[in-house]
């Protein structure tokens, strides 16, 4: 009669695990145990998986519930909301004075539509003084700025100078729409605002060579044309260029999409400029927009 096995000897009998190659039944390996060494090392591996699991439960309970990190999650979230605040009082403020300009020039009031200051402050920051009263400057300042005016060196008549030039070459409109804000040179605008429909395509105005197609702070994408004659055109606040350095536009050829990229801009409008002989000219005297 068998005798039988208790709980104990079943425990510590040990047992031999051959290992074998299956194609020849080569001998590999062995390994000798008994099912109390399994058992151990079984509640081992256990223990050691349940102190990590509740280790990373506790940790990510005290990120959840730690009042310093709610605090800084509010304080994150409370910035960001104040920068789109502010992103947004900004962008009214711009849409607040393109309607005001808009306004003024359906009523015929375009000498003022140019809003290049607010309340006397430029948009640099510097402030205008407006309390200087030009004609009552002294005798001196008078006799200077009269001989000034004189010379070959006064900027009204250096920039008027060789108009006649200009007559020959016919120029393209570069979009259709209205002057928004005439050409100005004492208030440092040295072109005109076309406002046009929204996506509207920008055209050269006349044959010519790519010189400039890059972004700048102020005035966003900006693309500029040599032309014959040592004319320069140049074109702002556009939202795509389509061309790029040294390529070769004819006149009326599509160059760049109408936008309202840069710092100095008030709302979607072309800005352009029209150079001759390294001078600004009034854009209204040769282009029909």
């Amino acid at each position: 009669m068998r005798a039988r096995k208790t709980l104990s000897s079943w425990l510590v009998n040990r047992y031999l695990l051959i290992i074998r190659n299956e194609e020849n039944f080569a001998e590999k390996s062995t390994l000798s145990f008994t099912y109390a060494k399994v058992i151990l090392l079984a509640v081992t591996v256990f223990i050691i998986l349940m102190l990590l699991c509740l280790l990373l439960v506790k940790t990510l309970l005290a990120q959840w519930f730690d009042p310093r990190h709610a605090q800084i999650e509010a304080n994150k979230r409370f910035y960001e909301l104040t920068v789109r605040v502010d992103s947004l009082a900004d962008e009214i403020e711009k849409k607040d004075r393109f309607i005001r300009n808009f306004q003024r020039v359906l009523s015929g009031d375009t000498t003022d539509a140019y809003e290049a200051y607010e309340g006397g402050t430029m948009n640099n920051g510097s402030v205008l003084n407006s309390d200087i009263d030009v004609t009552r400057l002294s005798p001196v300042d008078s006799q200077f700025r009269q001989e000034f005016e004189q010379t070959d060196l006064s900027l009204l008549r250096f920039a008027s100078k060789g108009y006649d030039d200009l007559q020959d070459i016919f120029f393209f409109s570069p979009i259709n729409g209205f002057v928004s804000a005439p050409y100005h040179v004492q208030e440092g605008h040295f072109g005109v605002d076309i406002v046009a429909k929204k996506n509207e395509p920008v055209k050269s105005v006349a044959d010519g060579t790519v010189v400039m197609a890059s972004w700048t702070q102020d005035s966003g994408y900006v693309i500029a044309i040599q032309h014959r004659g040592n004319v320069i055109s140049v074109y702002k606040h556009n939202a795509e260029l389509l061309k790029e350095v040294g390529n070769f536009v004819n006149a009326g050829e599509i160059i760049s999409i109408i936008g309202n990229t840069g710092d100095l801009t008030d709302g979607p409008h072309l800005h352009f400029e029209l150079w001759y002989n390294g001078n600004s000219v009034n854009p209204e005297e040769f282009v029909t927009f």
